[in-house]
């Protein structure tokens, strides 16, 4: 039941934890819940989040009304609060300050017979996966979804700076840009439609009429996939740039990556330890970020193989997996952007090499610390003539891809873009094992709860 009795009225301004430092020495109201509470006799610790931060408080007994003492004392985890205190710096707290409390009013008290079930013991997986919305309030998670919000805000400013054009490409798609064994298919009206792998063939156009655009939104990918580094629905951003090619488009990823990590270097360091994570990776993604072709990939990882690097083999042709990639980004300690993969283990689109048709003008930025790829992008191809042999050879509905082909008809240029996913961001940045709690509630195989 909401609805606490306030003990004390509370005049001083309403600030964030996450601000609290800008007002030491003075009494300020923070509104939130109580994330743990110590008690040394007549001394009471909570400590309190209010979704920006925590900080811990200091209740001495005497120091305060005893109303104020006993509404604290033995209160449950979780229970919402609106605390009065005055600011004090403190080098041993974790943010740098404490609270000591002055008046506090409880909203809701968590029942003791129904505790929180988020404690601070270690808990599963499933179990954790289950109360995800529980989950995200405790502080680790809760510094990741920031730390997705900084990147998402950092890649906005990215192309909002350098005059790109936000462009919004729809969900729900007739055809699909690389094929529907992968794609969530949707009845539209008695007709076949799915939801969407890529905006990309969408903002080809916007791209031809703005020049500079880019996109963000979701995605799903139906791929039957159990691995770390998956999601069935996950965020993109993707740029499409005319008159750009394919070197254009690895000094943009490279820049836009540095400048995500930066971002978040500069604004969430607090998170970021929270989280646990070795900054000094991270201070490391400076430009230019080495350059290797599918050619020297594959005899890298030929080699590896040969010395017992590698378990298995890797074949000339095809494309790489997992290991693969863990053990190519593995050798470098910024992304490495991967080029020139062979023309027919990629999309229909992509540009071939003039120098050696059976290569596509694509290229793949892998990340460091065994993250895999983060980037993925190409020169698309600019003539109507070998995009529609292409959108032919792979048994595409013709009629489906009739706008896109009027996109190389009507004024085609050099072109090209790319897609980075969120989530992928995120779970290397932040050093995590799984990709899983990088976004709020995720949707795998075998999950579509809470």
């Amino acid at each position: 039941m909401l609805g606490g009795e306030i003990v004390l009225r509370m005049n001083s301004p309403v600030t964030t934890i996450a601000e609290i430092g800008k007002h030491e020495g003075q009494a300020v109201t923070i509104r939130g819940w109580l994330y743990n509470l110590r008690e040394s006799g007549k001394l009471l610790f909570p400590i309190f989040r209010d979704g920006s931060g925590i900080i811990q408080g200091v209740v001495p007994k005497n120091d305060v009304a005893p109303e104020v003492f006993d509404a604290l004392k033995g209160l449950t985890q979780e229970s919402s609060v609106i605390v009065e205190g005055k600011v004090r710096a403190d080098k041993r707290a974790p943010s740098g300050y404490e609270l000591d409390v002055m008046n506090v009013e409880v909203l809701q008290r968590v029942p003791e017979n129904e505790s929180f079930p988020i404690s601070l013991k270690e808990h599963g997986v499933d179990f954790l996966m289950e109360h995800r919305h529980l989950w995200i309030r405790t502080p680790r998670q809760a510094a990741i979804l920031r730390v997705r919000a900084e990147i998402i805000k950092a890649a906005r400013d990215f192309f909002d700076e350098r005059g790109f054009t936000l462009t919004d490409p729809p969900i729900l798609t007739p055809a699909a840009c690389e094929g529907t064994t992968t794609l969530f298919p949707v009845d539209y009206f008695d007709e076949q439609a799915y939801l969407t792998q890529s905006g990309q063939l969408y903002i080809e156009a916007t791209a031809m009429a703005l020049g500079k655009v880019y996109s963000f939104g979701p995605t799903f990918r139906a791929e039957k996939s159990k691995t770390r580094r998956h999601l069935t629905e996950f965020w993109m951003v993707e740029p499409e740039v005319a008159y750009a090619e394919l070197a254009d488009l690895m000094e943009l990823a490279e820049n836009f990556i540095s400048f995500i990590v930066k971002r978040c270097l500069d604004k969430r360091p607090a998170d970021l330890k929270t989280i646990g994570r070795d900054i000094s990776h991270l201070e490391k993604i400076t430009t230019p970020f080495p350059r290797v072709s599918y050619d020297e990939a594959v005899a890298m990882l030929q080699d590896a193989h040969a010395k017992g690097a590698l378990e298995n083999k890797f074949e000339y042709g095809g494309d790489f997996g997992s290991p693969d990639e863990t053990y190519l980004s593995g050798q470098f300690d910024k992304p490495v952007i991967v080029h020139r993969y062979p023309a027919k283990v990629k999309a229909f689109y992509m540009e071939p090499d003039p120098q050696r048709p059976d290569l596509a003008l694509c290229m793949d930025v892998l990340a460091p610390e065994g993250y895999g790829e983060i980037i993925g992008g190409s020169q698309r191809i600019g003539s109507y003539d070998l995009l529609l042999a292409r959108i032919r050879e792979h048994g595409l509905p013709e009629e489906s891809f009739k706008w896109y082909l009027d996109l190389r008809k009507y004024g085609g240029v050099p072109h090209g873009g790319f897609g980075m996913g969120i989530e992928r961001v995120v779970a290397w940045v932040c050093g995590l094992e799984h990709v899983r709690e990088t976004i709020p509630f995720a949707r795998t195989l075998h999950r579509l709860y809470p």
